[in-house]
């Protein structure tokens, strides 16, 4: 039995809608063939931008959209990128698959793809490789309207007005593929580059400063100490790492042990939050975690590279814990970024020609969009059930314990008074029977929408698009409770008025 009462009118902070944004880079099939085709595709496309995919990112109200990477921002030259397409200068991408990259989709493709997605661009700058200068000009190409070279550049490429670029993150991984920095290094040129990323008009950046890989605690203290009044925000990147392991043909075990792995974001975010509180008490400085995801085998026949994987219901549960982890920590952490978009990692959506599916995680999203900018509710676990697999393999840095909670939950009360819980039973085995308990106010009506499946290594495939998919389920209200029965590996939204 799980068990909890939700305090309708204990209102916490507001869930910042960009804690469902995502991730594209320069890296396999997610910008070419997967957002972008070109305009001369036979795929139906807007401006290039592909047709499907559009619909599908806004059927989740996509909010936020980082690019060019991951560690591709860091041997990026923005300038190669802009101008007449036949005259921009290729380049390798040494990071991933050794391809050449014609910079056919570069500033202007983005940000128009962002305009007709209606989401905020996330830009990362080029720290690693770049220079100080470079990354001011890009800066003032997007963001001013000053009569300069850089805007008379961009209004000769086709852009008159500023786009007003919010999000800009100074550097990616410089503690790895950025440079192979040390923290306190890197602090100093962050405080460096961050001077000259101006701000225009009536337009204020939002500096992010790259934060710590994993449990890198040492890196977050001294950024903090180092830099902290200089940056508005702080990433954060941890990935489940099962490099010899397919996305699919999974046992229990494999099961458990992924999910296990990614509840391990509890940990991380509360002890990053912990050192950010010791410097910055008010929380003025956000916590972004800006990559996360799943990561196995690359699918056999892809190129190592491009890091295609499929996406299961095992992924599902993934994403559906650790956004409930980031909405119930949004006090701090306002912005999270799932690696990546389309076609690469634990992707939202896969593409193959003309064919485009939905993955579990994808629904995920869907599922989840009522949170977008309520107010997080005080929501207390009364009663949970455990869940744990018998034989394990067992791991030098194992830090998750081997039993856990079978259910996970945040909640959010909306502007109109509606709360929506989404409940999450991590259990490949067994069915939870649930029960929560409104405070606070009276409801009337209850409705729900489920993402289940009859295995736990169900996937959406382009022959079988809609093996997966969400379906509306009645739930019992009564006595201002909520009771319902949550099947195995499964996520239901409730939402109540």
């Amino acid at each position: 039995m799980f068990k909890a009462q939700l305090n309708t009118n204990t209102l916490k902070n507001k869930v910042d809608k960009n804690i469902y944004g995502h991730f594209s880079e320069h890296l396999g099939r997610c910008i070419y063939g997967g957002l972008y085709v070109g305009e001369d595709s036979d795929i139906e496309n807007v401006e290039g931008m592909r047709k499907d995919v559009l619909e599908a990112l806004k059927g989740i109200k996509i909010p936020v959209l980082r690019w060019p990477g991951g560690c591709f921002a860091d041997e990026y030259h923005w300038k190669d990128g802009i101008g007449p397409k036949e005259q921009r200068p290729t380049m390798i991408n040494t990071h991933w698959g050794g391809v050449t990259e014609d910079n056919s989709f570069g500033t202007h493709e983005f940000l128009r793809l962002c305009e007709l997605l209606g989401c905020e661009p996330y830009i990362n700058g080029n720290l690693g490789s770049g220079t100080v200068q470079e990354m001011s000009q890009w800066v003032e190409y997007l963001n001013s309207d000053n009569i300069s070279p850089m805007t008379d550049m961009r209004k000769a490429n086709g852009r008159d007005k500023s786009w007003g670029v919010k999000y800009f993150a100074v550097g990616n991984e410089n503690w790895g593929c950025g440079g192979n920095m040390y923290p306190d290094y890197y602090a100093n040129e962050y405080r460096r580059y961050a001077v000259y990323c101006r701000n225009y008009g009536d337009n204020k950046l939002f500096k992010v400063a790259c934060g710590p890989n994993n449990d890198d605690y040492r890196w977050t203290e001294t950024l903090m100490r180092m830099a902290g009044r200089d940056m508005d925000a702080l990433s954060l990147h941890n990935y489940v790492w099962r490099w010899s392991d397919y996305a699919t043909g999974f046992d229990a075990t494999g099961y458990f042990d992924v999910v296990r792995d990614a509840l391990d974001m509890e940990n991380l975010v509360t002890k990053h939050s912990t050192i950010m509180d010791k410097y910055d008490p008010g929380k003025r400085v956000a916590l972004f975690v800006d990559e996360w995801g799943t990561w196995y085998k690359v699918e056999e026949g892809t190129n190592p590279g491009f890091l295609y994987q499929q996406n299961t219901m095992r992924d599902a549960v993934v994403a559906a814990s650790l956004l409930n982890i980031f909405n119930n920590h949004s006090d701090r952490v306002r912005m999270t970024n799932i690696a990546q978009t389309v076609n690469v990692l634990q992707s939202v959506i896969l593409t193959e020609g003309d064919k485009m599916v939905k993955t579990p995680t994808y629904h995920i999203y869907d599922l989840y969009t009522p949170h977008h900018d309520a107010t997080l509710i005080g929501c207390d676990v009364l009663e949970n059930e455990k869940y744990t697999v018998d034989v394990l393999p067992r791991r030098n840095d194992r830090r998750m314990p081997d039993v856990l909670d079978s259910v996970n939950i945040s909640a959010t009360k909306a502007e109109d008074g509606s709360v929506t819980a989404t409940v999450c039973n991590i259990a490949h085995d067994k069915a939870v029977e649930c029960e929560l308990d409104l405070i606070g106010n009276e409801y009337k009506e209850a409705t729900a929408r489920i993402l289940t499946s009859a295995a736990f290594d169900d996937m959406n495939t382009f022959d079988n698009p809609d093996k997966v998919v969400i379906e509306s389920i009645p739930v019992e209200l009564s006595g201002g409770k909520v009771k319902f029965t949550l099947p195995a590996f499964s996520t239901i939204a409730v939402t109540v008025k």
